[in-house]
């Protein structure tokens, strides 16, 4: 029988050798094997490691090397000797795959996972190593390659939804749109049906491949989403992608399933693919926004706000580094505990980002007076700040729940000075824009009303002059922000909204203006 599955696999049979020899190479065999084994398991090597161990690696060399004995010279077994070498070789090489993988040697890794993919092993395990060829081929820069693997992982076993998930991972790596909601679409529906684990049609044996080969980057490689994870991926690509009906559709359906109290089963650590709840509620606001439901976008941060409210203390001190004041502060109760300084940071951003939203929201209503008390609510709270050691901190260094609040800000008072301006409170629009221009020099944005107000105030010497500056160096501002850390997805709308309407009649206005001027100059 090991002689034919030999000559199955293209191998030429080795001469017999004397039984005390075979028996003494498999016992070492086992014995080595078992340690290994126990090293794998109990010692997984740090992220980072050069390579395997010279030790492991004769592990998978002395495996192949053994000559398993006949069947009639060994003693009785579940299974035969020559499966029990089939399996601890494949086992020996999906392990040195996954250390290779997580030490960052992703040819070598290649390599030793596809030698397991050809060994003996179920259809689930082999569903799971192509899921991790997928996986490698992708940190490789290799994305074709990789749905390539993560397709045939679905062939393999279409219950490996690991590798569906791994699917539109890549396909969001490519920019493709379509293909990317499609396979969370389907990876969705296949987690709600929640198709029971058919039964395995390899033989039972007592040794097999799944249970040897565990360990944390298999797990993290084979994470199952819950479904709402998925629900809220398919809201988030879609409002980033400007698939505004869709993306509502998904929010509320997410909204739903955490009234139902399915989030409970979510893991709430860091693998969880959901956002703190509030973000997740003002990502829906301005989905809503967008929509033209303005009035459930203003009931939807409402909720963020009305939660928030106690969580805040009345007056918010950040030293220079935020983790050397990262005891809690008098005031911030939750629970019976009390926040920490993040926390409140955190919580005064959500808060704030409601208000900023409420503003726009009666602002598109046509509801100016609403439109300035929310945007003055939001700039009120963000007075508790007191920023401490951070007057001449580079912008580029300053804590990322620090830099969110300069850009509330920012957009608060854009916000607010656009509907003086239409209330024709010139005055009083100029000293918001003036104040923007301050939190942000060169905002094109705030230096485009700024230009608007004075020239709405016959101030026209100055707005010329700003406008000149502002077509000397246009977006510079935005380029700088760009090179930093995105703004948080429920932000986006707002800075949509606050850009200046492009104004022909203006800009020709002040081009008149200054060929006049230079007229009177030169005569």
């Amino acid at each position: 029988m090991a002689a034919a599955k030999k000559r199955r696999r293209g191998e030429t049979p080795e001469p017999e050798r004397e039984p005390e020899q075979e028996q003494e190479q498999e016992q070492g065999c086992l014995r080595l094997w078992a340690a290994r084994c126990q090293a794998l398991a109990g010692r997984w090597p740090d992220t980072g490691r050069a390579c395997c161990s010279e030790g492991q690696n004769k592990l998978l060399s002395l495996l192949k090397a053994w000559r398993v004995p006949p069947e009639g010279a060994s003693l009785p077994l579940v299974q035969s000797a020559e499966d029990l070498k089939e399996i601890l070789c494949t086992a020996a090489a999906f392990l040195q795959g996954l250390q290779e993988l997580e030490a960052g040697n992703f040819p070598t890794a290649l390599s030793l996972l596809q030698e397991a993919a050809g060994g003996f092993c179920s259809k689930k395990v082999l569903a799971q190593i192509f899921t991790c060829l997928g996986c490698c081929a992708q940190r490789m820069g290799k994305p074709q390659t990789a749905l390539q693997h993560l397709k045939r992982a679905l062939q393999v076993d279409f219950q490996c939804l690991p590798a569906l998930s791994h699917v539109a991972a890549v396909y969001h790596e490519l920019g493709e749109m379509d293909a990317e909601l499609q396979a969370l679409a389907f990876l969705y529906e296949a987690l709600e049906k929640k198709t029971p684990t058919a039964a395995s049609s390899s033989p039972c044996f007592l040794i097999r491949t799944e249970l040897l080969v565990h360990t944390p980057t298999l797990t993290s490689l084979l994470r199952h989403y819950h479904p709402s994870e998925v629900k809220y991926l398919l809201a988030q690509r879609c409002l980033h992608y400007g698939r505004v009906a869709d993306a509502v559709e998904h929010y509320l359906d997410f909204l739903a399933l955490l009234q139902e109290g399915l989030q409970q089963q979510v893991p709430l650590d860091g693998s969880s693919a959901l956002p703190r709840i509030p973000e997740v509620f003002l990502e829906a606001a301005s989905a809503l926004e967008q929509a033209g439901r303005h009035q459930d976008a203003i009931t939807m941060c409402e909720e963020v706000i009305s939660r928030t409210t106690h969580l805040i203390p009345r007056m918010l001190r950040l030293e220079e580094r935020l983790e050397q004041s990262e005891c809690p502060l008098p005031g911030a109760g939750l629970a019976g505990g009390l926040l920490s300084q993040k926390e409140s940071l955190c919580c005064l951003a959500w808060r704030t980002a409601g208000y900023l939203h409420q503003g726009w929201a009666w602002a598109k209503l046509g509801k100016s007076k609403e439109a300035i008390t929310q945007f003055s609510r939001c700039l009120s709270d963000l007075l508790r700040v007191w920023l401490c050691g951070l007057g001449t901190e580079p912008r580029e260094n300053l804590l990322p729940e620090v830099k969110v609040l300069q850009k509330i800000r920012l957009l608060s008072l854009v916000g607010r000075g656009t509907q003086f301006l239409e209330l024709g409170r010139h005055k009083e629009a100029l000293l918001d824009f003036q104040h923007s221009l301050q939190i942000s020099p060169g905002d094109p944005a705030a230096a485009s009303y700024l230009v608007q107000a004075l020239w709405k105030l016959d101030r026209k010497q100055e707005a010329a002059a700003h406008w000149q500056k502002s077509q000397s160096s246009p977006g510079e501002e935005g380029q700088q922000e760009g090179k930093g850390r995105p703004l948080p997805l429920y932000l986006v709308s707002c800075l949509e909204q606050a850009v200046f309407p492009h104004s022909e009649t203006l800009a020709s206005s002040i081009q008149d203006y200054l060929r006049t001027t230079d007229q009177d100059i030169s005569s």
